[in-house]
């Protein structure tokens, strides 16, 4: 089965082909850096993040592209507020960028081309438009003609006779427009503000020119794949089209894709609204609606629960949920490390990377048709899921027990497999805790015990408490097992079981 992706150009599902057979030439917009990353970012950036991590992982060479946009009105504003330039704003706001993504395990892209390293190749590329009559110069401004360019609308579906004055976001009043659709490619240097050299005078670029002449330097006339979010679709994919299409007579992309919007608690997430949520805000507990730290796999997570096409509402209830989730999937990619010596796995094996499953291997089959459909992550992470609850259940046999269901030989294909899906996805988990445990000598046998005994104390606790009728201490050991992924279930003859928490899932956890 071929990948297949949605095309917002031709507004259908298609069959992925690239221009050169086993390599993918990749541009996603990236953020104008004049503050954190918020929501909306870590959604757009995770969901093409794992796209690119499923290209390789079908075998294709990626070379990947973003952005920084570091000459933008936002960014001379926080300039003037501290006192500071656009370079120092920018350069903070980068790094911090890095930051916040590599908590999520965004990898990092192949290449981030600056607006400020592209004055030059944004000179060309306006040049020839100019020269091909796409282009006019006005009131020390350069607007691209909209009028010129016939199949303008073809990405937004807008027709030239319906388009909204004002696209370009400048004061119409304040230009010299031959029409109000068009849009500027070159702003004239206005007072007190950063300005560059060119051939209509001292100014900046206009916002679409720059993704246009940076693309075509780092990429070439035609690419693959052209990623952004769905508010952008209009004007800005639309006027790079118009500007690259225009100048070199080739599509600039050969497949659009955009990502859903963010809400929260069903709202547009917005600053007037008071729900504007940075994405180290969500990790480190300063979200009013979660205020505690949240693990960013399980922000991850949550963003993989959603079709990346749709809208992604952040709720509280949507991020615990995803959090019990994690520890779900987390349970079952540390099984190795938890359980693999008491089951006879060689070391060197738990610790060395996953080995790649067969192709006829079933889980492998059913991942890869969810993902070659459009990237269905949902169902790419119902297999996971399964594997994932299967190993937990066979650890708390284990533990329990003395002793899994199935055996060893059986057990280490599924976690690797799981291990290895996981990782197409960016899931991934470093045992932290147990490669301390290791220092001090314990094996896994003698962790998972540990485990063991630490939970069966609390319980122990909880009883004596629910004996002594002192019911908000019972209540508060319940809670913090649940903060541990720990269920406790109370049996009619005063006795206690317990088992791992699972998402939507009716069947026990614990050994039968």
């Amino acid at each position: 089965m071929p990948l297949t992706l949605t095309n917002t150009l031709t507004r259908r599902q298609q069959p992925f082909i690239p221009n050169t057979p086993g390599q993918v030439t990749m541009y996603c917009c990236g953020v104008t850096v004049y503050d954190d990353c918020h929501l909306g970012h870590a959604r757009s950036y995770l969901g093409w993040d794992v796209l690119r991590r499923y290209l390789r992982w079908r075998g294709y060479a990626v070379r990947y592209v973003q952005n920084f946009t570091d000459i933008d009105d936002k960014i001379l504003n926080r300039a003037r507020a501290e006192g500071t330039t656009m370079a120092m704003v920018s350069e903070r706001y980068i790094q911090r960028y890095f930051e916040d993504m590599r908590r999520l395990n965004v990898l990092d892209a192949d290449d981030y081309p600056w607006v400020t390293e592209h004055i030059g190749a944004i000179h060309e590329l306006i040049g020839q438009l100019e020269t091909k009559g796409y282009a006019y110069a006005a009131g020390g401004d350069v607007y691209y003609r909209v009028g010129q360019f016939a199949d303008y609308g073809q990405l937004s579906g807008r027709s030239q006779s319906t388009l909204q004055a004002g696209a370009s976001g400048r004061d119409l009043a304040a230009t010299a427009k031959a029409d109000p659709a068009d849009f500027a490619l070159w702003k004239g240097a206005k007072p007190d503000e950063p300005a560059w050299e060119s051939p209509w005078g001292p100014g900046r670029p206009g916002w679409h020119i720059e993704c246009s002449a940076m693309i075509r330097a780092r990429l070439g006339a035609t690419i693959d794949i052209h990623g952004g979010g769905g508010d952008l679709v209009f004007p800005h994919h639309e006027n790079e089209i118009a500007q690259s299409q225009a100048a070199s007579d080739k599509p600039l992309a050969n497949y659009w894709l955009h990502n859903g919007m963010v809400t929260v608690n069903g709202e547009k997430m917005s600053k007037s609204l008071g729900n504007f949520t940075t994405i180290r805000d969500l990790l480190d507990g300063g979200w009013a609606e979660y205020p505690q730290p949240v693990d960013p796999m399980a922000v991850r997570l949550f963003v993989l629960q959603g079709h990346y096409r749709k809208p992604l509402d952040f709720t509280q209830a949507a991020i615990a949920a995803s959090i019990n989730g994690w520890q779900t999937l987390k349970a079952g990619l540390l099984f190795g490390d938890r359980h693999g010596a008491k089951l006879g796995w060689p070391a060197v094996a738990i610790q060395s990377s996953p080995q790649e499953p067969s192709q006829a291997n079933p889980w492998v089959e059913r991942f890869q048709t969810a993902m070659d459909d459009d990237l269905n992550t949902p169902g790419a992470l119902a297999v996971l899921f399964e594997l994932a609850k299967g190993l937990q259940r066979e650890g708390n046999c284990l533990v329990h027990a003395g002793q899994t269901q199935a055996s060893p030989d059986v057990l280490w294909p599924q976690w690797q497999t799981l291990v290895h899906l996981a990782q197409a996805l960016g899931l991934e988990v470093t045992p932290e805790v147990d490669g301390d445990a290791r220092a001090m000598g314990l094996d896994d046998g003698a962790m998972a015990a540990d485990r063991s005994l630490t939970i069966a104390e609390l319980i122990q606790q909880r009883q004596v408490a629910r004996q002594q009728r002192d019911f908000a201490t019972a209540d508060d050991i319940r809670d913090r097992l649940a903060a541990m992924g720990i269920v406790v279930v109370d049996q009619p003859d005063g006795k206690v079981r317990w088992h791992r928490q699972q998402i939507n899932d009716s069947e026990p956890n614990y050994c039968p």
